[in-house]
């Protein structure tokens, strides 16, 4: 059995379901401790909802610094898991690590404590084989992704911020392979903005409409323009911007009552081609322009980011051949991920990690096959941004 396999398993028998951490970084701290990484707890949240979150580095020598500019990799990931969902569905306990068939069953065994251990490996097999390279690596670990992402890798990025640190290179272990580790990659996520629009009108009898005003029927009509509008284009690395509604709610429940209002939710999920600020002016006009009288609340669950195909990109990619000999696709499709916040101060993010068709669900697994084939790509893009800081200090 190997390393990373039995890591792996250690992680998911943990049962660290957001935002409970259940102990996972504290026994991961540990760990890097012993290798030598300078460990900081970065705790955050009210006390019920605690988010643990650890920020670990392991800096080059000063007398290496000396020699050129050191540049730093970040392994970032999460240890929270969502909910189980019944119990009784799951073949196997999803606590209790599992192999079966081939594959490592268990929740968090693609999304994502498999990656977690693959990063911890890796770093174990290219410090061994390079004592003093010239990288400073970071772990940045929160059990915060899989809810509401408040006070998880925002806030240690807000704090590394604060006190001037510099990240060139990040790597997220988000599951983004779809039949075969390293088929395809995330050098990129479309935005997320959300709305609530409540859309008021004039109670009445439905069988008196000249004495109310329908708001359903007022709003039907900035809708149907809303879902056919042409935001952008989108571009070589993104699909055009979309915008979906996904709950409207209406009425008092009687059949014979006109409602006083009637509130949408919807999202758009944005590329780089749009923005923020630019998506809410289009909506307000619009909706102005129908003469609705309304209220709009606005949630950005966070900007598009894209690392276009660099030093970082390039390692990754060549990793991915030498371990596999697959042409590796990149992609920004997807939800959201916590590369969204990292991107903020990181200049080249990228996402890569397992196959995610049973990230979610019940029986969540990983092939066995696809778990050292990982950690050597990892390993491999240290060996590959390391040949790049010796060829730039030659």
């Amino acid at each position: 059995m190997s390393r990373t396999l039995t890591l792996a398993q250690q992680l998911i028998s943990r049962p660290s379901v957001t935002p409970d951490d259940a102990g996972c970084l504290a026994w991961l701290t540990e760990h890097l401790h012993s290798l030598g990484f300078a460990c900081e707890s970065m705790d955050s949240g009210p006390a019920a909802q605690r988010v643990s979150n650890l920020w670990a580095k392991w800096p080059v020598a000063q007398s290496q610094q000396a020699l050129v500019a050191i540049k730093t990799i970040v392994f970032a990931g999460h240890t929270d898991v969502v909910p189980t969902g019944p119990l009784a569905q799951w073949r196997s306990p999803p606590f209790t690590p599992t192999l079966r068939e081939g594959k490592l069953y268990g929740r968090g065994a693609s999304d994502m404590k498999t990656s977690i251990a693959a990063f911890v490996v890796a770093v174990e097999e290219f410090l061994a084989a390079t004592p003093q390279p010239l990288l400073n690596i970071a772990f940045l670990l929160t059990s915060d992704e899989e809810g509401p992402s408040i006070d998880g890798t925002k806030v240690v990025i807000e704090r590394l911020k604060a006190r001037g640190e510099q990240l060139d290179y990040c790597i997220v272990g988000e599951p983004t392979a779809v039949k075969r580790t390293g088929d395809m990659i995330k050098n990129g996520r479309r935005g997320t903005l959300s709305g609530k629009l409540t859309v008021r009108g004039i109670q009445g009898h439905i069988a008196y409409p000249q004495l109310a005003r329908n708001p359903i029927h007022e709003a039907v009509p900035a809708l149907a323009e809303l879902a056919s509008t042409e935001w952008d284009k989108g571009n070589a690395f993104f699909q055009p911007t979309s915008w979906q509604m996904s709950n409207i709610h209406g009425g008092t429940g009687a059949s014979n009552v006109i409602p006083g209002e009637v509130a949408i939710d919807f999202n758009f999920r944005f590329s780089t081609e749009s923005s923020a600020e630019g998506l809410k002016q289009r909506v307000h006009a619009l909706l102005d322009r129908h003469g609705l009288e309304y209220a709009l609340q606005w949630t950005l669950g966070g900007k598009p980011f894209l690392t276009t195909p660099g030093e970082l990109v390039a390692a990754v990619q060549q990793a991915i051949a030498a371990e596999t000999g697959l042409t590796t696709e990149l992609s920004t499709t997807g939800g959201t991920s916590d590369g969204r916040f990292i991107a903020t101060l990181c200049p080249q993010v990228i996402e890569c990690g397992p196959p995610n068709a049973s990230i979610h669900q019940i029986d969540e697994h990983i092939a066995v096959a696809d778990i050292e084939p990982l950690k050597n790509i990892y390993r491999r893009t240290l060996e590959n941004l390391h040949a790049q800081a010796l060829a730039a200090q030659a």
